[in-house]
């Protein structure tokens, strides 16, 4: 078997997985309108990827207010958790764990999904980012973002609590955990930035108060569902959308160590995956191992190789697969045996239909790896 230490069962405070690859979140946006609901061709989707040790799924809006994208699902409506329902159940039946990623995208939208409304952000600045965006003529399209509203103090509490709600509609659907999406520039990283936080209240200025936001967020989730069945999606070394905060890693550092007050189950860093982007230090991975005892997730252009040494040099537990996962539903088999990865089509990536997304075949003859997990 190639990449043996990708194949031991991992068990590490809230995880418990047959082996280390883990599916990463990835936005498809092909839930159906209106209402942004999960349909029968995303659970078939996903129950085909069900041999993953985890799947982590999609970004999904907490409200209305945390969309930034067309066509994306969201978890705080009852036909959105009777959608995700099936979707639970289709990957379950296939032998498969299931999280959800909870999602408020901030400053990272347009007035387009808010009535004309500004998006929301800690601050009025303005990111330099698009989104993409369904017109009337049915075409997406990715535009600019505008400069965001500055949310007021009295608004974030219920914002926290939108998190709640959104985290326990989720095990409602059938969830075995969530996922509080921190990263890439979205709303609780903008909180965690100085470059995108200059509020002088409570929740702006130091790092004890710029951290406050997701601390509140992780406590409110975590009693709701469980600490154990809490992730937290982290991106220490991404400074794209106008992120390049100087003091982000002293920031991420001091997350982590109140995250693992809470007993948080595990960290997912999203790491750059563009040629030519900043590694990873590993100074700073053992310094993370000193301030987080759950399990360590990373993602970001891992082949099997790297995977394997990352692992094996107890630096993460378990490594996510994001494009990889697209046109190579069995990957977990394929890494095993060491067969060819099949290349996905790129102007299949958003929106559409079963063409590029359930339409994928595992490899004809190869050794499939049971789902189920003894742990």
């Amino acid at each position: 078997m190639l990449a043996p230490a990708l194949f031991s069962p991992l068990r590490r405070r809230g995880l418990a997985l047959p082996n280390r690859i883990v599916m990463a979140p990835m936005t498809r946006s092909r839930a159906a309108q209106p209402g942004d609901i999960p349909t029968a061709l995303m659970a078939e989707y996903y129950a085909q990827r069900a041999s993953a040790g985890l799947i982590i799924s999609e970004a999904s809006q907490i409200s209305c207010q945390g969309q930034g994208y067309s066509h994306t699902p969201g978890i705080y409506s009852a036909a959105q958790i009777n959608g995700w329902r099936k979707v639970t159940e289709a990957v379950h039946a296939a032998g498969g764990r299931m999280v959800l990623q909870l999602w408020h995208v901030g400053r990272m939208s347009h007035p387009v999904f808010h009535d004309g409304a500004l998006p929301v952000a800690p601050s009025a600045l303005a990111p330099d980012a698009q989104v993409w965006v369904v017109g009337s003529d049915g075409i997406g399209r990715m535009v600019d973002c505008p400069t965001p509203r500055a949310l007021e103090t009295a608004e974030i509490a219920d914002i926290v609590e939108d998190y709640r709600r959104a985290a326990g509609n989720a095990m409602a659907a059938g969830f075995d955990g969530v996922e509080i999406h921190a990263a890439n520039g979205y709303l609780i990283d903008q909180f965690l930035r100085s470059t995108s936080n200059n509020r002088t209240d409570a929740y702006g200025g130091s790092i004890d108060k710029r951290v406050r936001f997701l601390e509140e967020v992780a406590l409110v989730v975590a009693h709701e569902v469980g600490a154990a069945r809490t992730g937290v999606r982290l991106a220490p070394y991404i400074t794209a959308r106008g992120m390049a905060c100087p003091d982000i890693i002293d920031t991420i550092l001091e997350a982590a160590r109140r995250l693992d007050a809470l007993d948080i189950g595990y960290l997912h860093l999203s790491e750059a995956d563009w040629d030519d982007a900043p590694q990873v230090p590993e100074d700073f991975r053992h310094t993370l191992r000193r301030h987080f005892d759950g399990a360590i997730l990373v993602a970001g252009g891992y082949d099997a190789e790297r995977a394997q040494a990352i692992v094996q040099a107890d630096l993460a537990d378990a490594v996510a697969f994001g494009r990889p996962f697209i046109a190579n539903p069995d990957l977990a088999a394929r890494i095993a045996h060491d067969h060819p990865l099949a290349d996905f089509d790129p102007t299949t990536l958003f929106g559409g239909d079963a063409r590029g997304y359930s339409d994928y075949p595992p490899r004809h003859g190869s050794p499939q790896l049971t789902a189920k997990a003894d742990a």
